[in-house]
């Protein structure tokens, strides 16, 4: 299974937003944003887990899309 990241706007910056947490990061910058989505889906691929990325515009347009995949150590 692969768990799902997700990079979206927020009200005042942009939200990283995973199933598995309860509240998502908000950061201003999006950049900010994205290097934290990346950080976690590495972390899920060491522990193991496949983690794709999503990284949604202001006009709600698809930006980039990114898989990590577990080592295959």
């Amino acid at each position: 299974m692969v768990e799902e990241i997700h990079v979206t706007p927020a009200e005042n910056g942009w939200k990283v937003t995973h199933g598995g947490a309860l509240e998502p990061l908000v950061f201003f910058s999006g950049a900010r944003a994205e290097d934290a989505a990346r950080r976690l889906a590495e972390a899920m691929a060491e522990a193991g887990r496949a983690a794709e990325i999503k990284i949604i515009l202001r006009d709600g347009s698809l930006a980039g899309r990114f898989i990590s995949h577990p080592s295959a150590d």
